[in-house]
């Protein structure tokens, strides 16, 4: 079993870390170019379909139902491209690294996501992510359903989760209580919805985005 940390700051990537909301419209901004609106937004609804079956977003997969509606269309080969060699370094939010390296005066930094087994790791390690919290990297389908294997793997103290879902934070909070410090960035269309702000208590912390956990203090945790 490995060490017990004082802290362990677990960071979510998607609207967290990285600008997934830009990934998106950049992707139908570019099958709009590519197919017109129409196959646009039959792209998109299969997206969301997926979603509702898997519980996180699977491009890929949306790709190949995508691809099923005309197999004779071979530009939907090149849609992979535009997938795997889309610059994620770019998506990352001003000052996040700078705060991530912040954090680490107080404990271990790891990213624990959700999504899927291919396109999601690939993603954390072209944008650098991984690098910058040394591999330590966990992917889930429901990451509030294995807390047991993220204590098991990062034991420690006491948890810091930095995410853009209430719902993700307020369902781990409800596992892990005080052992829990829930902090909010609020980025993306999920954070910024009044209807997902108005179902789930107020997280701890709440921030404008994920740069300003460079003004926090943790230092009251290690105590």
């Amino acid at each position: 079993m490995a060490a017990m940390d004082d802290v362990v700051f677990l960071l979510d990537v998607d609207n967290t870390l990285l600008d997934n909301d830009r990934l998106i419209a950049d992707l139908m901004q570019h099958l709009a170019q590519e197919f017109g609106a129409a196959r646009r937004d039959s792209y998109q609804a299969i997206l969301e379909q997926l979603r509702t079956e898997l519980g996180y977003v699977d491009y890929l997969g949306a790709m190949q139902r995508f691809r099923l509606a005309d197999m004779r269309d071979t530009r939907t080969l090149l849609m992979s491209a535009f997938l795997i060699d889309y610059p994620f370094a770019g998506l990352i939010y001003p000052g996040a690294l700078e705060a991530v390296a912040h954090l680490r005066q107080w404990g271990r930094t790891v990213i624990l996501s959700d999504g899927d087994a291919v396109f999601q790791p690939h993603k954390i390690q072209r944008s650098g992510l991984w690098q910058m919290v040394e591999g330590r990297v966990l992917i889930y389908v429901h990451k509030e359903q294995m807390l047991d294997d993220v204590t098991r793997r990062y034991p420690a103290r006491h948890y810091v989760m930095v995410d853009d879902k209430l719902s993700i934070l307020s369902a781990m909070k409800k596992a892990w209580g005080a052992q829990l410090t829930t902090v909010f960035p609020r980025q993306g269309h999920y954070a910024l919805d009044p209807k997902n702000l108005a179902a789930y208590p107020a997280a701890d912390v709440a921030v404008e985005n994920f740069g300003d956990l460079l003004k926090q203090d943790f230092s009251t945790l290690l105590a």
